[in-house]
């Protein structure tokens, strides 16, 4: 089969539980890296947030498929990759990429990339040690533009006691709570005012979110389990950095995934790398190259 023909040849995925489920077997098989959680991001790339625009492409014997999806900005994003074991090496990847690039190209995209399309993704862009996937990019003319990375913290034994801190906090005004499910439109509503609608998103579909409020304001926040086994995201507004308070809020975040079970969490797509290795002796462990090229 030429190279056009096998383009030609992939199609969108039919919307069927059994499809669905084979398709998280063969992410599994194909992603030794993140084998254990392939299949909860297949899940979570079926079921984007409302209004997005995405497919999923799959190959006729389904040993090969792709996700991709557009952003606001209108760029396109090439947001997983799999191809079986056994079909690897034989240009399906490539024909998977090229499939989605003229999906992305008629939905209006200029531009591809190999980049997380926050709220909703599967990595920041390549793990480094995905190692045919970045020379699959480079080959296909994508440009590495950035390096992204993720940080691992392990996780306590027993909750830590933050009492003195509390203390301190409350001396300056300010309280710490917890929002439960039915209560997060506040914090929300501060995230997206103060950050971006997909934090807001990110917030409302957490597992555990805390925050942080004085005179009725809420100045800080912190969430865990939107994306399973990670932390994230969280944030302090500028009037109230420099109290501690993000400290506390991470540290009540990774209690309650310490009492979930987890032993270790990722905090994914890192800014300030010193703060979470003083805060909780987390480390770089995982690097993403992120690729662009235009779509002619």
């Amino acid at each position: 089969m030429t190279a056009t023909n096998a383009v030609r040849a992939i199609r969108p995925l039919a919307p069927d539980v059994q499809v669905v489920e084979r398709v998280e077997k063969l992410a599994a098989a194909a992603l030794w890296a993140d084998a254990a959680e392939a299949p909860l991001l297949v899940r979570r790339l079926s079921t984007p947030p409302d209004g997005r625009r995405w497919t999923a492409l799959a190959t006729p014997g389904l040993d090969g498929v792709v996700f991709a999806s557009m952003s606001e900005d209108g760029v396109g994003h090439v947001d997983l990759l799999a191809v079986e074991p056994a079909a690897q090496g034989r240009g399906t990847g490539r024909a998977l990429v090229r499939a989605a690039e003229e999906w992305l190209r008629c939905e209006g995209a200029t531009e591809a990339r190999f980049a997380g399309n926050p709220p909703c993704y599967a990595w920041p862009g390549i793990d480094v040690r995905y190692t045919p996937a970045a020379c699959l990019a480079e080959s296909l003319g994508y440009d590495r533009y950035r390096v992204a990375w993720n940080m691992t913290a392990d996780l306590p034994s027993v909750v830590p006691d933050d009492r003195a801190e509390l203390d301190r906090l409350a001396s300056a005004g300010v309280t710490v709570r917890e929002a439960a499910l039915r209560e997060r439109a506040p914090v929300a509503e501060f995230v997206r005012r103060n950050w971006n609608d997909s934090w807001a998103w990110e917030v409302e579909q957490a597992t555990g979110c805390h925050y942080a409020v004085r005179d009725g304001e809420i100045l800080a926040f912190a969430a865990w389990g939107s994306r399973p086994l990670w932390f994230g995201p969280m944030g302090t507004a500028e009037a109230a950095r420099g109290l501690g308070v993000g400290r506390v809020l991470l540290r009540r975040c990774l209690a309650e995934q310490a009492s979930a079970g987890l032993r270790s969490v990722q905090i994914g797509w890192v800014g300030p790398i010193r703060f979470y290795s003083q805060a909780a002796a987390a480390r770089v462990e995982r690097v993403f190259w992120l690729y662009r090229r235009p779509l002619g």
